[in-house]
Order: structure tokens, then sequence, then C-alpha cells
């Protein structure tokens, strides 16, 4: 069977809302039907036949031929399958997205995987603001699951998260993990300020020394311990890196003492 397709006629005239087209919202649906879905947000919303030309019979994976930063919510809550965006894409795509893959050929908007559970987003260009955090009036942000940034993220990636990987590979903004309750974070590239503030538990792992750390944070040294040599192992046998991020005694900082101060920041070189 061929992926259900959906190729983009034109740069859509309003924001589009595309958490209907999923692997498991669609599975048993006629292209037909699918045409007819309303996908706009104005006061007299687009259908999908509207915008995109559909073809294709395999709703488990799905493929935008053409992409938008009108794309908002694309991906959210899927739970199975596989969908494929040749292009970008506009907010908080992978929303509280519970498994499945979802492949972003271009950048993203803000708020990419908030309040993620599970399975795996791979983003090959940059990313917005608050990519893995929570939305407004949400305990925590991811809690589960990989989120993988090829290019760069913006300001407080992986906020308040609880759970997962997050891997940001060209750098990010300001307060990476702020907030953070567990999971992991690694920024190979240049991290900007305040790093781990007020972050309770998890590891924020750097290539390098982070700019600016909260005064909060304590030096602990060069660490001689399995962890970073593992860690690197799985990133490396995931596709994630192709080189390792650590190395076997990386320099160690533990914090944000200001909280309960279980968390840590490490990395290669200083």
């Amino acid at each position: 069977m061929k992926p259900l397709t959906f190729t983009l006629r034109a740069e859509p005239a309003e924001r589009l809302d595309l958490s209907s087209l999923t692997p498991d919202r669609l599975g048993g649906m006629s292209v037909t039907e699918i045409g007819r879905l309303p996908i706009g947000t104005s006061r007299f919303p687009a259908a999908v036949g509207d915008i995109f030309k559909v073809t294709g019979t395999d709703a488990s994976s799905i493929v935008f031929s053409g992409g938008s930063r009108r794309f908002d919510l694309l991906g959210a809550e899927m739970t199975i399958g596989r969908i494929r965006v040749d292009g970008d894409v506009g907010a908080r795509a992978g929303r509280r997205m519970a498994g499945g893959l979802l492949l972003i050929g271009g950048s993203a908007g803000v708020q990419a995987g908030t309040g993620m559970k599970n399975g795996r987003i791979e983003i090959a260009g940059d990313a917005g603001d608050g990519v893995g955090g929570p939305m407004a009036g949400e305990v925590h942000g991811m809690a589960g699951g990989v989120i993988v940034v090829r290019g760069k993220a913006g300001n407080r990636p992986g906020e308040r998260m609880r759970r997962g990987v997050l891997a940001l590979l060209k750098g990010c903004g300001d307060y990476a993990g702020l907030g953070m309750i567990a999971g992991t974070i690694v920024v190979s590239g240049r991290a900007g300020l305040y790093p781990g503030h007020l972050m309770r538990r998890g590891s924020l792992l750097f290539s390098r020394r982070p700019a600016q750390l909260s005064p909060t944070f304590v030096e602990c040294g060069r660490v001689e311990i399995a962890f970073p040599v593992l860690f690197d192992r799985y990133l490396i046998a995931d596709n994630i890196l192709d080189r390792p991020l650590l190395g076997p005694k990386p320099f160690r900082f533990g914090g944000d003492n200001a909280v309960l101060g279980k968390g840590e920041i490490m990395f290669a070189r200083g």
C-alpha cells in the first residue's frame, strides 16, 4: 500500500489545526471522508481537500509533501504509526504525543513536543522556544519519549521535564531545563545562560561548559563513573550523535541547591 499523502496545493491563508490527521484517527477512513475534515481555524474554516491533494491508502504511514509554518498541532496525541513532513511546521508539533514517529524535514515552531508522553520526534532544522516543555498552567513538560533537534533550539527547552531524552545538536537559548523534575537533556554546541535553573533532579549533558551557571550549583570536579560512557554509547547507537559527547571523565556540577538540589550538569571540556 502507498502511504497516505497530503500534497500542499498552496500556502494556506490561515493557521491550520492538523491534530486530526494522525494514523490513529484516519485509519478506516476513505480519501473522500478525509478531504471533508475541517482543519482551518478561522470563522469559516477550510477543509482538508481545500488545502491538500490527498492520495494513497496506508494511514499508518502519513506523508505531508510540502510544509508550512501555519501547520499547527501536527502529530498531536498520536499513539501509533509514522508521520513525515517534507518542510517546516508551526506550533506545538507532537503535542501530548504518546507513541509513533514524527519526522519533520524542516524547522518547528514554538512548544514542539509539549506534554509528550512517549514516541519519538526528529526535527531536521531548528525548534522554537519551549521544546519539550509545558503549556501555560500545566504542572510538567515532557514525561517520556525522545525528541531530537538537529538544529538549534530556542529558550527554555525541557522546562519542567519529568522523563525522557531531549537532544539539541546545535545548541540552545537560555534556561535549558528550567525547573526540571527529571529526565535527560543533551546539548551539543553553545548553550545560553543559566541552564538547570531551579532544577530538582535530572541530568543536563553538554559538549562544553555553559557560559553562565546559577550560583547555587556546586562544583564537583571530574567524575569517574560508568554513566557518561554508557550514555555516550546510547547516543551513538540510537543515531543521535556520531561521536562521544562527554568522554570518560567529564566535569560535574550538582544542584540546583536553591531547591531540592539532586540534579547534575556534566560537560566534556571547560
